[in-house]
């Protein structure tokens, strides 16, 4: 095999191959850092490539391999980080002014599991400036989309998106708070899970909103986005909120058998004049369950009435919540936060208590109808968002009052489960065409807290019957 086409198999490959001794870590390492120096000037996925420190590992890891010591499932493959994830001795910048001179003295909980399951880090991935919803904010410039250049790769790990789909990192870590994981999933082509709330810890985690934050992988496959998930799972007593539960083989869980399985599809993302779905999206999701029906589970519509406006709720609570985690940041140094993250910590803080208290009653009541339906289904269903990547608009500022109602109520696709808590995966389910662009759909997979391993085996078994996961985007093959 050719050392150059070393980055596009999977890290589930990349990892047999590697603990198989038929390629060394410092080889893909190599061809992985060879991509970024050719792909990354066009995409802008990367914040700090960490060339030094990843080759060393890389040989670390070829020693150990030779010598029979195999650290885990991840060992020798390289992976990239959101940059609000902190790295020790590594910049972690938020991808803000504010934050470009801070260097953590420790790893975050999930880079030590990353570590621990033998992964290399390649980098650190661009974001929008303090994981705000806006693709346009960071600091170190706009992520592109690989698909299409002009449009959006999902907030706000807009390079962890980016990167894994253009073949610069083999799997990623992205950061979801309402649906930046998932969102960069879909416009990208990938497999992005948000686990449950208290699955992964959060500790060295620049946060966004407490009560809602979680950290997730973003990968090429189900397998890959399974191991990468194994490796940061997990208690942690460093982080409060984590759940003292085992964490299962999430790779070896992987049957693809979803015979009887009951899913549910949420009907009001799915109607046009309630949600504004668009028609290219309906009918991939539509797809997807006629084939899981063919696979041996069980469809049907149900409702949850109140998930419509599920993005109002979880965006009122995000803000509240961002803001008041450094609001000297917005007093002391406006002039160094980008114009619509300025705008947007400004409103966090004009939010009335009221209102934050309504949003958070309104969570528990869109949380017990979701627990509620998952007492008759085994899985909720529903499209990630109502069309593919749209076109960014790098112009700052708010453009119309139409186009924020029109983004609260994009929000609801996946706010939702953020505001659920349970898992909640994203998986590419066709392409719609925009002249010569081919641009990914994709269906979103939810389940009871805690229980990721259906979820991952659900999209296992639709992923194994597709060839979804095989395309490529064009420009950069």
């Amino acid at each position: 095999m050719n050392n150059q086409d070393l980055v596009f198999l999977s890290a589930t490959e990349l990892a047999n191959k590697i603990r198989e001794k038929q390629i060394s870590p410092v080889e893909v390492v190599k061809a992985y850092l060879d991509r970024i120096a050719v792909v990354d000037p066009k995409l802008n996925a990367y914040i700090t490539v960490l060339a030094d420190e990843a080759l060393v590992a890389a040989h670390e890891a070829e020693t150990d391999i030779t010598s029979g010591l195999n650290k885990g499932p991840l060992h020798g493959v390289p992976v990239g980080v959101k940059d609000q994830i902190h790295t020790e001795g590594i910049r972690t910048s938020s991808a803000s002014r504010i934050r470009s001179d801070f260097v953590p003295d420790v790893d975050a909980a999930v880079v030590s599991g990353l570590r621990k399951s033998g992964a290399i880090i390649l980098g650190k991935l661009n974001m929008t400036e303090f994981a705000m919803g806006d693709p346009i904010t960071s600091a170190f410039g706009v992520t592109r989309n690989p698909w299409d250049l002009s449009r959006s790769p999902g907030t706000s790990s807009t390079g962890s998106g980016a990167a894994t789909a253009s073949f610069m990192c083999a799997s990623s870590l992205g950061e979801d708070t309402g649906g930046s994981v998932r969102g960069p999933a879909a416009n990208c082509g990938l497999v992005g899970i948000r686990p449950s709330w208290g699955r992964v810890s959060r500790y060295g985690v620049d946060g966004a909103s407490w009560s809602l934050d979680t950290i997730g992988p973003i990968s090429r496959t189900v397998e890959d986005c399974a191991l990468t998930l194994g490796a940061i799972a997990g208690y942690d007593r460093r982080d409060q909120y984590t759940k003292d539960v085992p964490v299962p083989d999430y790779g070896a869980a992987l049957t693809g058998d979803v015979s009887g399985l009951k899913v549910g599809l949420i009907k009001e993302f799915l109607d046009p004049d309630v949600m504004g779905v668009t028609e290219p999206v309906r009918q991939g999701v539509l797809d997807a369950a006629r084939l899981l029906v063919s696979l041996g589970a069980e469809v049907e519509e149900t409702s949850l009435p109140l998930a419509q406006v599920a993005g109002v709720a979880s965006r009122i609570i995000s803000s509240v919540e961002r803001s008041s985690l450094h609001p000297e940041w917005l007093r002391n140094r406006p002039d160094d936060l980008h114009h619509n993250t300025r705008v947007a910590f400004t409103a966090g803080e004009l939010v009335p208590s009221s209102v934050y208290y309504k949003a958070q009653k309104l969570r528990t009541m869109v949380r017990r109808q979701a627990l509620e339906a998952f007492e008759r289904f085994d899985i909720l269903a529903m499209p990630i968002a109502s069309e593919p990547a749209t076109i960014m608009d790098l112009r700052p500022g708010i453009p119309s009052k139409q186009a924020a109602v029109r983004a609260l109520t994009e929000g609801s696709y996946r706010g939702l489960f953020s505001m659920v808590s349970g898992p909640a995966l994203s998986i590419c389910c066709g392409f719609s065409t925009d002249g010569a662009r081919k641009l990914p759909l994709a269906l979103q997979i939810a389940g009871r807290p805690f229980d990721e391993t259906t979820v991952l085996n659900v999209a296992y078994a639709y992923e194994q019957n597709t060839n979804w996961h095989l395309e490529r985007p064009p420009e950069l093959n």
